[in-house]
């Protein structure tokens, strides 16, 4: 790694790696009509006194009366000159963090399709090629009731959310006439059963439609990349039960990851925290207006080397920007849920 940031550690201490994490954009299991269109997960990699240091800095320069800062303080314009100085390869924190990236509503075509055709492989070329074949109202459609389906959280009729689901695509399968998301689309139509199994026992300690769960998994692979154990410090959070942190633990285990477990912190109380819970905020906006066609070129360029190569994103056209220096994230980086 380079960059101001660097490798602060000691020889002797690499063989352990401790990452602190935060999230922004977290709607719950509400991907398509939630506030947010991105989740993020980020991770930093500094001793406390001096990530403690850095954050003093970040109030210095701010000089706001607020009692906490989070990562909207650096997105004001006229704090622009301080969130170029944070994300800078001169800055404080190049080299030593990263951010996971989940576009949701790719998200939630890549688990329903992995649900019921046991290859998320399928799931980027429909998600890619859907809005254009179908519509952004049918397509909308399809993906609300791809979230109802897979939702744990559900009002009104068990089954409801199948026959919704299943009404849609059959609504869609005309429309596609032929090719690969013609054949994904029968394959699905033909996978009701594993819908009804999927409702009937619905996954309540590990939601399939949480992004949080597998993007610690995947922070670990990219800390753990060099050989190093890796020991995630985390935000404390409801979703963070000692039962999911062990999944989480064993998922990775499975995995080959060198996971030495997940210790929860109030953020407030760890600087280093902190720092993530602005690099999230900060790489959510930045990523979510890239998504939307308004992005900040240089704003995009500028978080491009934290971005994980593994996050799950599916469009394009942003992806191009965003990705640092691949073609398209894995494909199926959620399948470890």
């Amino acid at each position: 790694m380079t960059g101001n940031g660097g490798d602060r550690l000691p020889a002797a201490s690499r063989r352990l790696v401790e990452v602190c994490c935060d999230e922004s954009g977290s709607d719950g299991e509400n991907l398509t009509g939630g506030n947010t269109d991105v989740f993020a997960h980020a991770s930093v990699r500094l001793p406390v006194p001096v990530a403690a240091a850095y954050v003093q800095e970040i109030r210095d320069r701010i000089r706001s009366p607020a009692s906490e800062y989070k990562a909207n303080h650096l997105l004001r314009e006229k704090h622009r000159a301080v969130l170029e100085w944070l994300l800078a390869p001169s800055g404080p924190i190049h080299g030593t963090a990263q951010v996971h990236l989940t576009e949701k509503a790719y998200f939630v075509v890549d688990r329903a399709v992995d649900l019921l055709l046991d290859d998320a492989t399928r799931a980027l070329p429909l998600f890619r090629q859907g809005r254009d074949l179908f519509g952004d109202e049918r397509w909308r459609e399809f993906l609300q009731a791809a979230n109802q389906l897979l939702r744990v959280r559900n009002y009104g009729e068990p089954e409801a959310p199948v026959d919704a689901f299943f009404h849609t695509v059959g609504a869609l399968r005309p429309m596609a006439a032929a090719g690969e998301v013609a054949e994904t689309l029968g394959r699905i139509a033909a996978a009701r059963s594993r819908a009804d199994s999927y409702r009937a026992a619905l996954p309540t300690l590990i939601p399939v439609l949480n992004p949080l769960l597998p993007a610690i998994v995947a922070t670990a692979a990219y800390w753990s990349a060099g050989g190093a154990a890796v020991r995630i410090v985390h935000d404390r959070q409801n979703m963070l039960t000692p039962e999911r942190i062990a999944w989480i633990e064993e998922r990775a285990r499975r995995s080959g990851i060198r996971l030495a477990g997940v210790h929860l912190v109030v953020s407030r109380e760890d600087p280093r925290v902190q720092l993530a819970d602005f690099l999230a905020g900060i790489a959510r906006k930045i990523a979510s207006d890239e998504l939307n066609g308004r992005g900040d070129p240089a704003l995009t360029q500028l978080l491009r080397p934290y971005v994980d190569p593994a996050s799950v994103w599916g469009d394009e056209a942003s992806w191009i920007l965003l990705g640092p220096g691949c073609a398209a994230p894995s494909a199926n980086i959620n399948s470890a849920v």
